[in-house]
């Protein structure tokens, strides 16, 4: 956490606050948690407000102390809900609200009962969100390691890659060799589509065996110092036929042309686009079944999402990924992904990995 001005994070979100007419923001996801206060556990709940508290029980009692900045640390004697709006009340808080997209019913029933008659509770969706679209020098310093450990693992995996191999082992060894190289865990299951199922955009390893010939898409990140990482290779066991090689290239062709729009002041609908068109020239672009990209943090999903329609305009410090695929049913797919970050005058790929068309004999 060093170099993270927690601080800093919550005067803006204070702002945020007011042009919502809220002062106080009852704040219970966990990676906004973390976002605002530094607090890495998985029970904590930030009041955020003009007096920031920071909730827990006795478990996590040392590492709040330790980790929590900009926020009076509180260990809850019953539950930590209730002791939020008791601390809601004591302050006088007229004007609290939630984070809606992240409270369940029960919660908000807990909450508002401990909160009392005669206050009303705003629901808000995506304030915080917001916020970490835009990353700050330390969240970069970090997203970049990420990568960087990731980028690593990819050529070494290569030698697992051997027809009659398991997608199952292939993830298998890759996890290990992150565990290995300091990753915490794994950004999200990983993804070892082979043949036929690399046309599954979510082919997560299965049992099935690779391949003597045939495309296999390995999408797989890493999750280290809490900042998560994304990348895609596809690759061919054997020598991959002309039909095979114009689909690779019509790809990489479609990635590198979204890769190229981003730019601050572009849309992450225009980004989208650009991919599209490539793919529509190719007469392939009803295979691409999802959207070119997203944004990347403390989650491995965050804003933006590049996809058709989307008029979200693109800023520097946004960390994105470019990944556009098209994929064949019973037959094969293919998708080649890179993290990028936005910068003043353009982009940066941070993925340091070549996307030529490795064929593995």
């Amino acid at each position: 956490m060093d170099g993270m001005d927690f601080q800093a994070r919550q005067k803006k979100l204070h702002v945020a606050l007011e042009r919502h007419k809220v002062d106080t923001l009852i704040v219970s996801h966990p990676p906004n948690v973390r976002y605002l206060s530094g607090f890495t556990g998985s029970a904590g709940i930030l009041l955020a407000g003009r007096r920031p508290l920071f909730f827990t029980d006795g478990r996590y009692a040392e590492q709040a102390r330790a980790q929590v900045k900009g926020a009076r640390v509180v260990i809850a004697k019953g539950g930590l809900l209730a002791a939020a709006a008791e601390a809601c009340a004591k302050q006088e808080a007229q004007r609290v609200a939630i984070e809606s997209e992240h409270f369940t019913v029960a919660q908000l029933a807990v909450f508002e009962k401990a909160l009392g008659k005669g206050r009303r509770v705003a629901r808000l969706a995506g304030v915080v969100e917001e916020l970490r679209t835009i990353k700050d020098a330390a969240e970069i310093e970090l997203v970049r390691n990420a990568v960087e450990l990731s980028s690593g693992l990819f050529r070494p995996l290569l030698r697992a890659m051997q027809p009659g191999t398991s997608e199952i082992n292939v993830a298998a060894k890759l996890e290990y060799a992150a565990r290995r190289a300091g990753a915490e865990g794994m950004s999200f299951e990983t993804i070892v589509a082979s043949g036929e199922r690399s046309a599954l955009p979510h082919g997560v390893a299965s049992r099935a065996l690779l391949p003597e010939s045939g495309f296999v898409v390995l999408d797989y990140g890493v999750v280290l110092d809490g900042y998560c990482s994304d990348m895609t290779r596809t690759v061919h066991l054997g020598k991959a036929d002309a039909d095979e090689r114009g689909l690779y290239a019509a790809v990489l062709e479609a990635q590198l042309a979204a890769i190229s729009a981003v730019r601050p002041g572009a849309t992450a609908g225009e980004v989208d686009g650009e991919a599209r068109k490539v793919l529509k020239r190719a007469r392939l672009h009803r295979y691409f079944t999802h959207s070119t990209g997203h944004g990347v943090g403390l989650e491995i999903h965050e804003q933006p999402r590049l996809a058709a329609g989307v008029d979200t305009v693109l800023e520097p410090g946004m960390v994105i990924t470019i990944e556009p695929g098209v994929y064949l049913p019973g037959r094969c797919g293919i998708r080649i992904e890179d993290m990028l970050l936005v910068t003043e005058t353009g982009y940066e790929v941070l993925t340091a990995v070549g996307k030529e068309l490795i064929e593995l004999y």
